[in-house]
């Protein structure tokens, strides 16, 4: 119980943390915030292409296709 009640005092503490920030520091994680949206969600949607599905279809195609990757890469 104690241990709950510890979680809670950590997430009090950083949430009065954030409720005090100047308007520089809310502008600052707004922009933290939306660069981080825009890595993860958008770039990997347009520069990371699903490119396993196009080789292989079932999961057992799709591991054999990146063992026998690794292993020519070794090779080579």
């Amino acid at each position: 119980m104690n241990t709950i009640k510890n979680i809670g005092n950590f997430f009090k503490m950083y949430l009065d943390g954030f409720k005090n920030l100047s308007k520089t520091g809310k502008a600052l994680w707004a922009i933290i915030i939306l660069k981080l949206f825009i890595m993860f969600a958008i770039m990997r949607a347009f520069l990371f292409p699903n490119f396993l599905n196009s080789v292989a279809k079932t999961d057992e195609q799709k591991a054999e296709y990146v063992a026998e990757q690794l292993i020519e890469g070794v090779k080579n």
